[in-house]
C-alpha cells in the first residue's frame, strides 16, 4: 500500500493553536486516514466566491472542523493548507489566501 506524505503549510501550526486538545487529536488522526487515503476528503470547487478547485476537505469534530487539502499525486504528498471552524467560510478563506500567496 502507497503511504503519502503529509507536509503542513507553517500557517496551519497557528490554525492548530486555535483547537483544543481534543479537537487537535481527531486531527491528527484524520491526517493519519490522509497518509494511506489521500481521496478521502470531499472536491471543494467555487466556495463562497473562492474558487478552491482542485483542493479537498475533510471534516473533524462531527464537522466542526474543516481541514483543507491538496494532492500532489506525483509527489506522493498531501499537503495541508489550512485547518479550521467553518463559520463565516473562514477557513475557506484562509485556503483560498494561502494558496493564492503562493
Amino acid at each position: 500500500m502507497m503511504r503519502y506524505k503529509i507536509v503542513v503549510k507553517r500557517e496551519v501550526e497557528d490554525d492548530l493553536k486555535k483547537l483544543t486538545k481534543a479537537q487537535k487529536i481527531l486531527v491528527f488522526k484524520q491526517f493519519k486516514k490522509l497518509e494511506s487515503s489521500p481521496q478521502l476528503g470531499v472536491q471543494l470547487g467555487n466556495r463562497a466566491g473562492f474558487d478552491l478547485s482542485g483542493l479537498r476537505k475533510l471534516y473533524v469534530d462531527k464537522k466542526k472542523i474543516r481541514i483543507v487539502y491538496r494532492i500532489y499525486e506525483e509527489r506522493i504528498v498531501v499537503e495541508v493548507i489550512a485547518v479550521g471552524k467553518r463559520e463565516d467560510m473562514k477557513v475557506y478563506a484562509e485556503a483560498n489566501r494561502r494558496v493564492k500567496g503562493e
